[in-house]
């Protein structure tokens, strides 16, 4: 499932308090809106995000959580996390 948001304005609810969930950080809804056609597995021939593909049962939770700070940290760029992730994931579908 591909949760998709609206809410292009984030920035404006910095530091306001209301009733309304904690906002997504940028880099997490840009993982959540980028999708990859995968070949392999349960993904195949489906477009799946990169954030649902970083939380399936092909990525270590070490390998995941190390993407995700270098991302976040602006180490690695959102072409260079896309890559990385479908290799993991088409290496383990075919191990």
């Amino acid at each position: 499932v591909t949760v998709k948001s609206s809410n292009q304005d984030a920035a404006t609810a910095a530091g306001e308090e209301g009733d309304d969930p904690p906002k997504e950080e940028p880099w997490e809804t840009t993982l959540k809106t980028t999708v990859v056609d995968m070949d392999v597995g349960e993904f195949r021939g489906h477009k799946v995000s990169l954030w649902d593909l970083l939380h399936s049962h092909y990525i270590p939770e070490e390998n995941r959580k190390e993407l995700l700070e270098l991302y976040e940290a602006g180490e690695l760029t959102l072409e260079q996390v896309k890559t990385v992730v479908s290799t993991i994931v088409t290496r383990a579908a075919a191990a």
